[in-house]
């Protein structure tokens, strides 16, 4: 009997949903996503993909989920009503916070509102030093007022955050103990379970930001589990973390704050697992859906981790730029985000400046050539009308589109700045290129990187309609476009491993210690990585891979570098290893080195992932039972240089492996490519399509 790995990625727009067998073949289904419940998608979809292909529920091995609901929620301030509770004198922490500004001189800027009033901040009596030792008893009456107030005014989550637990968290847990008794339907996150490690802003930022989060994600998890059972599935449901692993449903529920990145993860780890089986170590990936584009790097083989993020604003394609959200610390890929994608709204400002995005017509109504109702030009409406874009069907035939209403919304823009139809299309088209690059530059040459380095493998239902373009623009000589390239976050799902991320508080020079110390905290750290593995299936030692990472700063700074150590346990050897590391990732990163400065560890963490006994790649992938219109041709326009070509437009599988110039477009059910004059493209032996520039 065939088994299969489910993947299921929600977006903006569309709900992707695969089927993936160890053979390579990839039965998919392309559904609208369902904003008043993100589960009732999956859940028909689902149901659909398995009739259609004759596959039984209990065919499926494994379950795996990209979800953007956590993000959803602290966008569109939909999460829980939180109280926090701080040390005495540590009330206003969350409004105090850290002075930036995501622009200089934006005068008119504030920052966003606490996710928690302030009158919904209590105190409480207790005191631990930053040595450990407690200075003051954890005052229990005055918990029993709190816990009054909470149920008075409604409360649905609490979060807890003591100076010092990061070091000592006797007083947190005797907290939520005591609470837990008087509030026993109350969710409770405690800092010191969460983020172990110094920063008392960024400590309580990130409790907060779980608990408002966490009645949203537990009610989710809980609503997509019983889903799934009802279709017969038995396989246990993973949810894709910001990290790049995938964790049990369960473990989500109470630790929200793992998967605010859930989405974009997927495509950055199905790239890098791709890339690592093609020889490819140096890969930037592009992701455009249909409501933002992001972009990522893969360099030498690995993904970069942020030790966190900002959530809950416009993402501005740059993360040093910060300011404009709530910081959470918590492992994250580092993927810039910007609200460019195919849904995106192209509008003028006041001064008649032309703008795409942010606003996006989403899944509903969608773009106007949708014929849902959406009645203002996209992103999807420009490329249609510039003849990239299919004129009477999408997605295999299941989506008619409207070409004339479609072109009706771009005269209507272009007439109000007196440009004709296809000159708008194409302003449009570049803005959005504009748009994208700069998520491109943000993780490449604003981080020392020099993008014409990198192989473009571009993802999502719109990336490649624009990768060529944008390719030029950066002096890109070569992008990939894997199969499903519309569905590849959801087929990146199956190609995940199961991941433990955690850490302890270390706070100590590195002259001050010695291997034997590093390991006495960092074996706590394996202890528990090792029974969560165990209880999870992964009993042979040869299915735990253990990681141990330092946060390393030069004394004095605010901000640490995370650096491996070359395995477990340490060696003095191994320490200075770490400390060459260190010095050359904060020249790559900052532009200088300081052999003579005291360099000084903050905390360790450790990535313990379960290694799955069946081959996360196959050796080929190709959608199964696919069919798309033969050879055809139709007029597409390349720039006013360039003006418009008869255009052929061909299968994936009108390729080969000899190259073919363009111009060509080639035409999929969940994506479309666009060869440019100048380059040429040919499939490789994973069925990739390869665009090469002349």
């Amino acid at each position: 009997m065939t088994t299969y790995r489910l993947g299921a990625d929600i977006g903006g727009t569309f709900t992707d949903i695969i089927l993936l067998a160890q053979d390579g073949a990839l039965l998919s289904k392309k559904v609208l996503s369902t904003p008043d419940d993100y589960s009732r998608a999956i859940g028909e979809g689902v149901q659909a993909l398995l009739a259609e292909n004759d596959v039984s529920p209990g065919q499926i091995a494994e379950v795996a989920h990209a979800t953007t609901i956590a993000t959803n929620a602290i966008i569109e301030r939909r999460g829980a009503r939180v109280a926090l509770i701080t040390t005495q004198g540590f009330r206003d922490v969350l409004e105090l916070a850290r002075f930036r500004s995501p622009h200089l001189y934006d005068i008119e800027f504030r920052k966003p509102e606490p996710l928690v009033e302030r009158r919904l901040r209590f105190e409480v009596a207790e005191r631990i030093g930053g040595d450990g030792n407690v200075l003051q008893p954890l005052d229990v009456a005055g918990l029993d007022a709190i816990a009054e107030r909470i149920v008075a005014d409604d409360i649905e989550a609490v979060a807890i955050c003591f100076i010092n637990a990061y070091v000592n968290a006797d007083h947190e847990n005797a907290a939520m103990a005591h609470l837990q008794k008087r509030l026993p339907n109350t969710p409770i996150s405690t800092s010191s379970q969460l983020l172990p490690q110094i920063q008392e802003f960024e400590r309580t930022s990130t409790t907060v930001v779980n608990a408002y989060l966490r009645p949203v994600v537990e009610h989710y998890v809980s609503t997509l589990s019983d889903r799934i059972r009802e279709i017969g599935i038995t396989a246990p449901l993973m949810i894709m973390q910001s990290n790049g692993g995938v964790l049990p449903a369960s473990l989500v529920g109470a630790n929200p704050v793992y998967i605010i990145e859930s989405g974009p993860a997927a495509g950055v780890v199905g790239a890098q697992r791709l890339g690592a089986h093609l020889g490819i170590p140096n890969l930037m990936v592009l992701d455009m859906g249909g409501t933002t584009a992001k972009a990522s790097i893969i360099e030498k083989g690995e993904i970069t981790i942020m030790p966190g993020a900002e959530v809950g604003m416009s993402q501005m394609g740059n993360r040093l730029i910060q300011g404009a959200g709530y910081p959470i610390q918590a492992p994250t890929i580092d993927i810039a985000e910007v609200g460019a994608g195919g849904g995106s709204i192209a509008w003028i400002d006041g001064g008649g400046g032309v703008h795409v995005g942010p606003r996006s017509a989403g899944a509903i109504p969608g773009p106007v050539c949708y014929d849902q109702g959406g009645d203002q030009p996209t992103v999807t409406d420009a490329n249609m009308i510039l003849g990239y874009l299919n004129p009477n069907v999408l997605v295999g035939g299941d989506l008619p589109v409207n070409f004339d209403k479609a072109a009706a919304a771009i005269d209507d823009i272009g007439a109000k700045l007196g440009q004709e139809r296809t000159e708008m299309a194409y302003g449009v088209h570049l803005i959005a290129n504009a748009t994208m690059y700069r998520a491109l530059s943000g993780v490449t040459s604003e981080k020392g990187r020099d993008p014409s380095q990198f192989d473009l493998l571009t993802i999502g239902g719109n990336g490649g309609v624009h990768a060529a373009g944008l390719a030029d623009t950066l002096n890109i000589k070569r992008i990939i476009v894997p199969p499903a390239a519309g569905l590849f976050s959801a087929m990146g799902l199956s190609f995940a491993d199961v991941e433990h991320h955690l850490v302890r508080g270390f706070y100590h020079l590195v002259s001050d210690i010695d291997a034997a110390r590093v390991n006495e905290t960092a074996g706590e750290l394996v202890a528990e990585a090792e029974t969560l593995l165990i209880d999870e299936g992964f009993g042979d030692p040869a299915q735990r891979d253990l990681q141990l990472v330092a946060e390393v700063k030069y004394f004095g700074q605010s901000w640490a570098l995370p650096i491996v150590f070359e395995g477990y346990p340490v060696t003095e050897d191994s320490i200075a290893v770490m400390l060459e590391a260190f010095g050359t990732a904060h020249d790559q990163n900052y532009g200088y080195r300081s052999d003579e400065e005291p360099t000084q560890i903050v905390a360790l963490k450790l990535i313990g992932r379960g290694v799955s006994t069946l081959p996360r790649l196959p050796d080929r992938v190709a959608r199964v039972g696919e069919t798309m219109a033969a050879t055809a041709e139709r007029e597409a326009y390349f720039g006013p240089e360039l003006g418009w070509h008869p255009t052929p437009v061909l299968p994936r599988e009108g390729l080969c492996e000899t190259s073919r110039a363009g111009p060509l477009i080639i035409e999929e059910y969940d994506t479309t490519t666009v060869v440019r004059p100048g380059w040429s493209a040919h499939l490789d032996e994973w069925n990739n399509i390869v665009l090469e520039r002349e």
